[in-house]
């Protein structure tokens, strides 16, 4: 598998880290322990089209949406999130 990370191009997959489910809403800070274990545990298992968070780590270190199908594995957009969302890639 392959992503083309919009700061550095295009790579394979052993550059980046997985970083969870980019759909999730996670609980306000002080919400109860039982919001927070929902939020963490409680989790669909999609089949197709889903959205993910990734690090490139062993790249420009910037943390991406990849949105991936879990079928295939076909990779479509790819955007940047954080702090180098706004900012032009080079």
């Amino acid at each position: 598998m392959r992503i083309t990370c919009p700061i550095c191009g295009e790579r394979s997959v052993a550059e980046f880290t997985y970083g969870g489910d980019a759909t999730v809403e996670r609980p306000a800070l002080d919400a109860s322990v039982e919001d927070w274990s929902a939020a963490v545990y409680d989790r669909e298992n999609p089949r197709g089209a889903h959205v993910e968070y990734w690090q490139h780590g062993m790249g420009c270190r910037a943390w991406l949406k990849v949105e991936r199908d879990t079928v295939t594995h076909k990779i479509g957009a790819v955007t940047l999130v954080g702090r180098h969302a706004n900012e032009e890639a080079s």
